[in-house]
């Protein structure tokens, strides 16, 4: 499983269009003000673990950060803890470079 764990733009919105997954931002609270996916849930990366029982375990759950490696982590944990868990591989700036919207419609990528 952990071979697959780093996900494309198009396939994480081909799993929330698709499978309903859950989209979780891991970013802290300015990268999240400056801007972000639409539809996403903020939880800031050290608050995960303890917010796990509000994350449904029997829908995907893609975590996202600024280029992935913060989402890996979270990604990793959960897939332990037997979610189907993935990490949007680039992390925002590979979603934007993509031509993929952010919010609110003059939405940034900050820096960490």
């Amino acid at each position: 499983m952990a071979g697959d764990r780093d996900i494309t733009p198009e396939r994480a919105d081909a799993l929330r269009r698709e499978h309903d997954a859950q989209l979780i931002d891991v970013r802290e609270d300015h990268e999240w003000d400056a801007g972000r996916i639409d539809g996403a849930r903020h939880i800031v990366l050290g608050e995960v673990a303890s917010q796990a029982s509000t994350i449904a375990q029997d829908r995907p759950v893609v975590f996202y950060c600024r280029v992935g490696s913060r989402s890996a982590m979270a990604a990793d944990a959960f897939r332990t803890a037997g979610y189907e868990a993935y990490s949007l591989g680039g992390g925002l700036q590979a979603w934007a470079g993509d031509g993929r919207p952010l919010e609110p419609a003059n939405g940034t990528i900050a820096d960490h």
